[in-house]
């Protein structure tokens, strides 16, 4: 691999040794929505098996995943699959945005799930990861997960994948 740095341009140009992209290719695109309904209020699923169901109905060997939440109280993030840490997420975000006493937020009214929006900004809204030989560039351990801060009803969750 081979970097020159421009003096004039702060930018780092890296090139490698991997096959140059071809006008000639053809990108393909997948979408698919992955529907939730959790029992409880709060919840962490992973759902890295039907994502890479995803990937592997695409064909998509090389490219893009993008995982978002398509509401706005749940989340979509990258971590360990640890009960433990899974514990900490919830007390940790619990004591930054308690859902109780709901009269602390403005936003409650209608729905008491102020609390549900805040825990959703902090933990993200979507993941993208990169496709290689048809598989995930994770690093170890990383899984991904959807996060549910106000649940007991169905929510959905975009898969949309971009590539050859």
């Amino acid at each position: 691999m081979n970097s020159v740095v421009n003096r004039k341009y702060p930018t780092i140009f890296v090139t490698s040794n991997q096959q140059p992209f071809l006008p000639h290719t053809v990108m393909k695109s997948y979408r698919r929505e992955l529907w939730f309904e959790t029992s409880t209020r709060r919840a962490f699923i992973n759902i890295t098996p039907e994502v890479e169901k995803c990937l592997s109905e695409s064909g998509i060997k090389e490219g893009l995943i993008l995982v978002n939440a398509m509401h706005i109280t749940s989340s979509v993030f990258i971590n360990d699959d640890e009960s433990g840490l899974h514990h900490d997420f919830e007390v940790w975000l619990e004591k930054l945005a308690p859902e109780k006493p709901y009269s602390q937020y403005r936003h409650n009214g209608f729905e008491d799930n102020a609390d549900a929006h805040i825990k959703r900004t902090v933990m993200g809204r979507e993941v993208v990861v990169a496709v290689t030989n048809g598989r995930f560039d994770f690093g170890p351990w990383e899984q991904i997960f959807y996060g549910e801060f106000d649940g007991k009803r169905r929510k959905r969750v975009l898969v949309k994948i971009i590539g050859e």
